[in-house]
């Protein structure tokens, strides 16, 4: 179910919700919950997600799915890289002032194409390209000399360094992260295993 009204969970419940429903659809069972007449008629007038979702606009790493969630389970925000600017930063702190989230999760995966046009650009891109790969810029600098598969290993610095800035936001986030009842998770997506690795939190 999702967070009702009356049930107010911690974000640390919220993580394990997710991660319940991410091994249930990895291992193919999925319960798809929450996707009644009578679930979508109960939130004609509310809604209470239990968690923000942070992701990637790719179509391979659709939210609900991967996560085996229902209608009002989850307030996702897709953009491509994950990244964050003042629209995607004000549609969190809705969520989490007025609908009370307790937990906010910025979603990596693998082989993101945004990531792989920031590696590969070897010179400002034309039209809005280059705020997409500016935004994703330091996590591949990071990473750059290290060894391994700099573009997953960028993937991954990009969600825990966008999963930083979101905890240090100020007033909103970062009081609620400091009063507990706000969890930042930082996740990385297998799209060949399906499963869900927690970065930090």
């Amino acid at each position: 179910m999702g967070n009702s009204g009356c049930e107010r969970i911690t974000g640390d419940q919220a993580l394990e919700r997710l991660l319940s429903g991410n091994r249930r659809y990895r291992d193919a069972r999925p319960k798809h919950p929450n996707q009644t007449p009578d679930r979508r008629r109960e939130l004609e007038d509310e809604q209470h997600p239990f968690a923000v979702i942070l992701g990637c606009s790719d179509s391979r790493v659709p939210p609900e799915v991967i996560f085996d969630q229902g209608l009002g389970d989850l307030f996702i925000i897709r953009v491509a890289g994950n990244v964050v600017d003042n629209m995607v930063l004000g549609s969190i702190q809705y969520a989490v002032s007025y609908l009370r989230t307790p937990l906010i999760m910025v979603l990596a995966h693998a082989n993101c194409g945004a990531v792989s046009a920031t590696l590969s650009a070897h010179h400002p891109l034309e039209g809005q390209l280059s705020c997409l790969t500016n935004a994703i810029q330091p996590a591949v600098d990071l990473v750059r000399d290290q060894p391994g598969d700099t573009l997953n290993r960028a993937s991954k610095a990009n969600a825990e360094m966008v999963a930083e800035r979101l905890r240090n936001s100020k007033p909103v986030l970062f009081d609620s992260v400091r009063a507990g009842m706000l969890t930042v998770a930082a996740a990385y997506y297998n799209l060949g295993t399906g499963g869900v690795e927690i970065l930090s939190q």
